[in-house]
């Protein structure tokens, strides 16, 4: 291989050593104000699966579920419904979303986080 092709391939591999890397809770948490929808969907889609920060997510994605894109609300709804009890503070949050008229998807995805947050409530499409 001649240098100059070893130095690009040194050069790609340095830059991508940090492709891989998992980001934290607290930059995930940054990425849910970020401006690119891309970055907010990634982090509240991400941050369910960190169970052990549950006191720092939960309000961060009752905060999401007021986000402009409808995506990112559905995917706050259902990352809430993942902390299950742990998340009872979003209850009167994903009431409101429940019965916000912006998007169905979202009241939905309320509606389904609310069910597991409390088994005990009566379905809202219960006769």
């Amino acid at each position: 291989m001649r240098a100059p092709a070893r130095l690009v391939l040194l050069l790609c591999l340095l830059a991508c050593s940090g492709c891989s890397k998992e980001k934290s809770t607290a930059e995930l948490l940054a990425d849910l104000k970020a401006p690119e929808e891309r970055d907010r969907i990634i982090a509240v889609r991400t941050l369910p699966t960190r169970k052990a920060d549950a006191a720092q997510i939960v309000p961060a994605l009752i905060e999401a579920l007021k986000d402009k894109d409808g995506d990112v609300r559905v995917s706050a709804a259902i990352g809430l419904g993942s902390f299950g009890e742990q998340a009872k503070d979003a209850i009167p949050a994903l009431e409101a979303t429940q019965k916000s008229g912006r998007d169905a998807r979202v009241r939905e995805a309320a509606n389904k986080a609310l069910s597991r947050i409390d088994p005990s409530r009566p379905s809202p499409n219960a006769k």
